[in-house]
């Protein structure tokens, strides 16, 4: 009899584990799905990539237009050509036509933002699943406050009667359109954190490929 108990604990036990293990892989599960929605794929983003790299492709093309309005600070036709360009990138519900691949930096960095915050809220998250999404969660709401400003300067710019009235809104312009990727240095430590202010989506992204290393995420 003793032996029956003792075979019957042993499996009552080793059920229990693999029951526990099995629930723990389920919670660590839906983390990971909200993770690979932002760093590998997301079904409504271009070419179904995540949201940070769409983010970063929308970035690049808005950071680029907003470097050609500033060339030439007295031709104020480039200066609006090129702000309508950066808008576009930017936020394409703001207008209809341009270069941008119709994402818009913005939704892109917001749909990041939420989808890591729901993978460190997600039951079974790991420390380094909670402290890189805090620094991926922050860097993506800077660039959507970015973006904001960048909507605002560009709509004055379509706005302007002169090329001196233009020419500091796209100089301002293009600062924050670079920064959409890099960032900035705020407090003036002389280095680009994660934290409200100062990490871009290049940070994101760091923090982003950290998290999954951690988790053994391929």
């Amino acid at each position: 009899m003793k032996r029956a108990t003792y075979i019957g604990l042993s499996v009552t036990l080793g059920l229990a584990v693999v029951f526990s293990s099995s629930a723990l892989l389920a919670q660590q599960g839906a983390g990971h799905n909200h993770i690979g929605h932002v760093m590998d794929g997301w079904r409504d983003t271009p070419e179904g990539q995540g949201f940070l790299p769409a983010a970063i492709a929308e970035a690049r093309i808005a950071a680029q237009h907003a470097s050609l309005a500033s060339r030439d600070l007295n031709d104020l036709d480039a200066m609006k050509r090129h702000s309508a360009h950066v808008l576009h990138a930017v936020d394409p519900e703001a207008i209809e036509n341009g270069p941008g691949l119709g994402y818009g930096v913005k939704k892109a960095a917001a749909g990041a933002a939420q989808h890591i915050t729901a993978a460190s809220n997600a039951d079974g998250a790991s420390g380094a699943v909670q402290t890189h999404a805090t620094h991926v969660a922050t860097s993506a709401q800077n660039t959507v406050a970015r973006a904001d400003q960048i909507v605002a300067l560009a709509q004055k710019i379509a706005m302007a009667s002169s090329a001196a009235d233009a020419s500091s809104l796209v100089t301002d312009l293009n600062t924050i359109a670079q920064q959409l990727l890099s960032g900035q240095d705020a407090n003036g430590d002389g280095r680009t954190g994660w934290q409200e202010g100062e990490g871009g989506l290049e940070v994101a992204e760091t923090h982003g490929n950290l998290m999954k290393q951690a988790e053994g995420i391929d």
